[in-house]
Order: C-alpha cells, then structure tokens, then sequence
C-alpha cells in the first residue's frame, strides 16, 4: 500500500479499503461568515461525518483537538509533540497510511496533511475529488464508528515546514523568498475587506487556491495545468516559498500543488493575515500587484 505522492484517486482508496494498517479521516470544517463581515466563525463537520462518512473514517476534529489552545489565533499549529500523541489516539502509528477527505474544498485535508509532515509523517495523502467524488461514484459509505485502536506515533519536528511574523517581517528585505496569498482575487487586491484591514503584505504574490482544482471533478489540475499558475511569481524556481491566506488553511492547498509541481522547499506563515491585520504597524498593499 504504496503512495505516489500526496493524492490518492477515489478508486485506490476503495481497493484498499479496510485494510490493517490504513487509516482514513473526515476532516470536514465549515467557515461561517461572521455577522460584522470580517472573518468566520468555524462550525465542525462532525455530525454530519455520524450521519454518513466513508466507510471505516473517523473523524478529526481540526478546531478543538488539532488547533493550539494556547492563543488567541484561529488554528495554529499545537506543540508538535502534542499533535503526535493526539493523532496516536486516533489509531495513527508509525506503519500507518493516511488519507484524508472533506466535504467542499481540500483545504482541511491539505491543513492535516501538512501538520503531519510537519512532524516527520510522510505516509498521509489527500483524497483526490474528496467527499463529493466518493459520493458520486457511489462507492462505500457507513455510519459506524471506527474501532482504530492507539497507536504509536514518533514526532520528527520538521520546523522549517513554518515561519512566524518576524520571519515574514524579515523576507521584505530578502527577495529570496517568493510569497504567495492563497486568498480570493477580491481579497488579496483589497476589494473585499475580509479581515478588518484591507489587502495584502507587501510583495507577495496571489495564487487563489480555488483555481487549483477542476471545477467540473473537484480534483487538483494536472501538473501543466498547475504549473503555469505559479510562473508569474517564480515559485517553481525559488530556493524557498511561504504560503500565507486567512489562517493557514487555504494556504495549504497551494503548498500540495507547489508538490505536484516538484518544489518542495515550502513553508506556511501559521498566522497569517488573522495575525497580520491585528498589528495596525504592519504594511499592506492595495491592488492586483505584488
């Protein structure tokens, strides 16, 4: 049960399905419009994942299990030890194989995916179309909890896989960097204020996640597809990327399809612009330009 990379079609999981060592999670998190208009209250998928889920998937809870209780910040990467013994109790082992769906776009998938690579776990992977591929092509779905027994989860710390404010602080004088905004066109210009202070940080390219998927299969675009969407910036041949959004969700999405596109030296501002804008000191740009 070999990966080839960090997607997995529908029709590999339903071959391997129930077996020993496979482990499959619903990571399904809703972001609900605040009622002021600046940023989202998270719902959990949870009850919806009890009604119906792929058969044998539990469930990770990304809000109360897998964000850092210790600040104020919306879903900040735990204390990676922390985070290994979470993901032990939910059966994940060392031998183990990961895959991880949701219901609409990947970016909880993504977001899990890259915490776990973050602690030196390579064997996890994304299910390529998620929940509505599944569905679709109606392969098996149960209501049944798993019964995954504890695991035994090592923690490698792969703290290069993030950067803070003051790193980001610090890339407006290095150019090494290329800086990329998973956000919407409308807010990465600054049209829309999403998060109380409009635009984004100075410098820093706009790779919307929603255009990295088919919009017909809700599958990632094929690697010629995706590879021409970071071009602009020089992603592909920059000796580092950081990918930013709202909360270091959707900034996820564009990391797997830097992968896909072989770049591989990437890392997540954890705080994002839910950190940025609270720093009333701190630049931001207006418009469709870096």
């Amino acid at each position: 049960m070999e990966l080839d990379g960090p997607l997995v079609s529908t029709a590999w999981l339903d071959e391997y399905l129930g077996a020993a060592t496979l482990r499959v999670f619903d990571t399904t998190l809703y972001l609900r419009p605040k009622a002021d208009g600046f940023g989202y209250q998270p719902e959990s998928g949870r009850d919806e994942w009890r009604e119906a889920h792929i058969a044998g998937a539990g469930f990770l809870d990304v809000i109360n299990d897998l964000s850092d209780p210790n600040t104020r910040l919306p879903f900040m990467m735990p204390d990676p030890q922390a985070f290994a013994a979470t993901m032990a109790s939910h059966g994940v082992s060392d031998d183990s194989t990961v895959v991880l769906y949701n219901k609409g776009m990947p970016m909880w998938s993504t977001r899990v995916w890259w915490m776990l690579r973050s602690i030196g776990f390579e064997r996890v992977a994304v299910l390529d179309g998620g929940w509505a591929k599944w569905v679709t092509e109606q392969r098996p779905v149960d209501a049944a909890e798993p019964d995954y027994a504890a695991g035994r989860l090592n923690c490698r710390p792969r703290p290069e896989m993030w950067v803070d404010k003051a790193r980001m602080l610090d890339t407006e004088q290095d150019p090494a960097p290329v800086v990329l905004n998973a956000l919407a066109p409308d807010v990465y210009s600054g049209t829309k204020n999403q998060y109380g202070r409009a635009g984004h940080l100075p410098g820093t390219h706009n790779v919307y996640y929603g255009h990295l998927l088919d919009p017909d299969s809700g599958e990632f675009r094929s690697v010629d597809d995706l590879r021409p969407l970071f071009e602009a910036s020089g992603a592909l041949q920059a000796p580092q990327v950081v990918t930013y959004c709202g909360g270091g969700i959707s900034a996820t999405m564009d990391c797997l399809a830097l992968d896909l596109c072989g770049q591989r030296n990437v890392a997540v501002y954890d705080g994002s612009m839910s950190e940025w804008v609270r720093d009333e000191s701190l630049p931001l740009t207006l418009g469709e330009e870096p």
